[in-house]
Formats: structure tokens, sequence, C-alpha cells
């Protein structure tokens, strides 16, 4: 293996099938199609979001959600969606806005990711659509929606830093660059952050390639990045009024888990056969003779990968700080892989290998949505049941150890808000991580999440409760109606004052008698 040094060079042989612009518009057109069919994309925390989106908006008209609710704007660096639902919700409506902003993350990202594969190397490498898949990442599939489209604009934000520092139009770029960013930090604050990273290490390489000398590079790339400074004071402002505990540093456990779950989505072992195949390509560059990486974008992957290493998985009290970045750690890596010149048939060997990857990849996870979107139909049918305005205490089940693929069901409860202004209990509450405030005491912690979670047994190291202690312990005298989905085995004898009025298989929701003796476990 061998470095390529300098800029993007001219191609000297004719642009193949995957370099053209449309053969780039098909990509991020079919990196669409997975979020086509479902009414509401099926991702974990979406629908906890989308709740806070009814409460934004309909809070001031709305009785039945000033009932629970507060919700006070500030300037904080995670709004990304929450504006734009802000600003065309009351236009279109929540669901086809949320939806429309779901398919937009993978195809910006996909459009990103592509476009500084171009900038950095003159021309589109065929091992750049490998790179692809990672669109659909954990943390996207998670429900970091926020987080997601900020990394895909900043993805884009790079490669325009990339084409302006190479066509020497620093005023344009400097001008540019300080709204840019601070947009990218109100979208999320990690976006910003990996734009820095980006940014930073490309040019103090490529300046470095030029000079030759270390430090005098670092100072003028320090100087240039002074662009993306301004949203730092914003953040000492957010952050200072904001709280929230740092910790649990260095879990190497977990970080080797989220690594091996950067493709996670439904199946494990294709996930995990999909992974290895990347990985084996990255080592095969890394072993081979006639394959290289571009110093660049190299960079940047290591420095990405050792800002991994040394974040905390909570960070001011945000989870998964760490997390987030592993699948973007492979995606640079392999746009970051160049083919030299003169060599054609291995050129088109991995395009189409890595066509076939994209394309199976995307049918895999078209499929996976269809599924899981059938599921939440099923279970969404008690909304029909449920009047509007009341308060609803919501118990989801799941085991202490998470399956691979996650339920998808977690936050499904909040769909009552948004379809029927009721209360649900799955709201976050991190302190300056949300504009949204609980302000229903008389459901005690039943209110918030995680105590939608319920397992068979109470959890080590969780902070949620078994189904039988959830079921003997909420405050009944709260909450008029009782929805189980996917509900792990219970005692009957806890649902004593409970009037069933829909069911699904294992999933029901109750309706709370009042005057009932409350029963004991």
């Amino acid at each position: 293996m061998s470095i390529a040094h300098g800029p993007a060079e001219s191609p000297r042989h004719a642009f193949q099938w995957w370099e053209y612009r449309w053969a780039v518009l098909a990509c991020v057109l079919v990196s669409a199609l997975p979020l086509l069919w479902p009414g509401i994309p099926a991702i974990v925390d979406l629908p906890g979001h989308m709740g806070r989106y009814r409460v934004q908006l309909d809070l001031a008209d709305s009785p039945e959600l000033q009932r629970y609710y507060l919700f006070h704007w500030a300037l904080i660096g995670n709004l990304g969606v929450d504006l734009i639902v802000q600003a065309l919700g009351p236009i279109f409506g929540i669901e086809p806005v949320v939806k429309a902003v779901a398919i937009s993350i993978p195809m910006l990202t996909v459009a990103g990711l592509l476009w500084v594969a171009r900038e950095v190397h003159g021309r589109v490498p065929p091992t750049a659509l490998f790179a692809l898949p990672f669109a659909f990442n954990y943390p996207f599939l998670f429900g970091f929606v926020n987080f997601a489209l900020a990394m895909a604009l900043a993805l884009l934000a790079f490669a325009l830093w990339l084409r302006l520092g190479r066509q020497e139009r620093w005023g344009l770029r400097i001008a540019l660059f300080i709204p840019i960013s601070c947009l990218i930090w109100v979208c999320h604050v990690f976006g910003w952050g990996t734009l820095c990273l980006l940014a930073f290490s490309a040019e103090l390489v490529r300046r470095y390639d030029r000079s030759g000398k270390f430090f005098l590079s670092g100072w003028r790339t320090g100087l240039h990045c002074l662009a993306l400074a301004p949203p730092f004071f914003l953040m000492l402002l957010w952050r200072s009024n904001a709280g929230g505990q740092t910790f649990d540093w260095f879990n190497w456990n977990a970080k080797i888990s989220w690594l091996q779950r950067s493709l996670m989505d439904r199946w494990e072992w294709f996930d995990i056969i999909s992974l290895l195949l990347i990985i084996a390509l990255l080592v095969w560059v890394l072993l081979s003779k006639r394959l290289t990486f571009s110093r660049n974008l190299g960079a940047s992957a290591l420095v990405m990968l050792a800002v991994y290493l040394l974040l905390p998985r909570v960070l001011f009290g945000s989870a998964y700080a760490d997390m987030r970045m592993a699948p973007y750690i492979f995606a640079i890596a392999l746009i970051a892989i160049r083919v030299p010149e003169g060599y054609l048939k291995l050129s088109r060997a991995l395009a189409i290998a890595g066509l076939i990857f994209f394309g199976v990849r995307t049918a895999a996870t078209t499929a996976s949505q269809y599924l899981f979107d059938a599921r939440w139909d099923r279970e969404l049918a008690a909304l029909e049941h449920i009047p509007v305005g009341a308060p609803v205490v919501s118990f989801v089940g799941r085991p202490c150890i998470e399956p691979w693929g996650m339920s998808r069901l977690h936050h499904l409860p909040a769909m009552a808000t948004v379809r029927n202004l009721a209360f649900s209990n799955d709201q976050w509450t991190t302190a300056g991580a949300q504009l949204l405030t609980i302000n229903y005491p008389q459901g005690r912690e039943f209110v918030r999440d995680p105590y939608q979670i319920v397992s068979e047994n109470r959890c080590a190291g969780e902070a949620w409760y078994s189904i039988d202690q959830s079921l003997a312990g909420f405050p009944r005298d709260a909450f008029d109606y009782v929805w189980l989905i996917d509900p792990p085995a219970y005692d009957p004898r806890l649902t004593a004052g409970l009037s069933e009025v829909w069911r699904d298989g294992t999933s029901v929701l109750y309706r709370v008698d009042r005057g009932e003796p409350v029963p004991q476990p």
C-alpha cells in the first residue's frame, strides 16, 4: 500500500460509467428507495421526536396538550429537523414533512460522500460505491435525525470547502463558512464538530504537502479554519446553562460493539457479513502495492478514529456520543481509496462489485423498512380507540439484552400525541437537549423516557421497571388508558380494574376503571 500525495489529479483517461453525473444522480435517487413505502420511516426514536414536533406546533392552541407539556424555544445545537417542521409542518402536516426529511438525509449523505470523493481524487473512485450503504447507518436508524442531517450537511460543506480551497478562493470561503458553520451547529453540534475535524485535517495535509513545514502548515491551517470557529461561542453559551453529565470514558467493549453495528439494520448475519466485506476491502488496500489512500481523506479518517476512541459514551448528558461517529469513519476511509491511473480493468471490477454491494444493501434495507412498517401499522390501530387529549401510560416490552436490529417500538406510543393530542410517557428530559418540558407531576416517574420500557424482570443497571412492577406501580388516578405494546409475560391479576378495549396478539389497550382497588404484585 502506498499513500497518494498532493491534491486531486487531472484524469488521464476518459471518465467511466460510475463517474458521470447521471450515475451520481442515480445513486442519490436510489438511496431514497428504502423510505418511500413506509408512512412513517421505521426509525427507533422518530415517533418520539414527532410527538415533540406536535407539541411545539400546537401547544398554544391546544388545551389538551397544555395539560401535560411546556415548550420554550431556545438556541441550542440540536434543532435541525425541529426548525424544518416548524416552518413546513403547518403547511403540509407533521407526518409528510418528517417523512420527506428522513428520505432526504440518506440522499444528502450519498451526495456528500460522492462530491467529497470527486474533489479529492479529481474523479469518483470506484470504491466510493462501497461507502454509500453507510448512509443508512446505525445512528440514523436509531433515530438521531438531527445528528444525521447535520452529518449529511457537514459532508456537503466539506466538499465545498475542498473545492474553494482547490480554487484558492480564500475570501469567498471565509465569507461562506462563517454562516455555514453556524447553520450546521444549529442543526446538531456533532455535525459542526465533524466538519471542523475534516476541514482541519485535510487542510493541514494539503498545506504540508506544498511546503514540507509542519508547524507553519499547522499555523496557516488554524488561521483558515477560524471561519469555522463562531459556533464555539454559541456552544459555550448553550452548555454553560444546560448542565448535563459527561462520563463512561474508554468503554472499549462498547466502542468495539458500535463499530460492529455500523451497518446494523435487521438481519445480524447479513449486516455482519456486509461489514466484514468492507473491512476486507480496507485491509486489502493496506496490503496492496497497486491501490493507495488519499493523504487528505486518509488523515481525516485517522483523526475521526482518534476522536472516536477518546470520546466518552455520554457527553454533556447526551448518550451515545462516540457511537454516532463509527459508521462515518468507515465511509471516509472507503472514499479515501484511490485506484491509480492505468488500472482500468481493476477499476471496472471494483465498480461492479461496489454497485452490487450498494444494490443488495439498498434492497435489504427496503425490505426491512417494509416489514417494520407492517408491524407499526398493526400496533397503531390502537389509536382509533384513544380519545383526543387522553392521558395514556404505555409499556413497551424489551429484553434486558436488546436483540440485533432493535424492535423499533420503543417510542411508538408518541404517535398518540401526534395523532390524538394525547399524553404519552416516552418523551426525553435530558437537560439542555430538548425544549419540551413535561408538566404532569401526578404521573410521577411514569411520565418520561425510559419508564415506557418494561422487561419481564428488572434489568441490572437500567432505570426502567419490570412489567409487573410497572402495572402495579403506575398511578391509576393519573392515566385513563394503559397501552401495552409487545409486552413480556405478566401477572394477569395486575390488570384488575382495567377494561380491554383493543387487542392485537399480545399488544393490548386497556381503559382504567375508576374506583377499582389497585392490585398488588
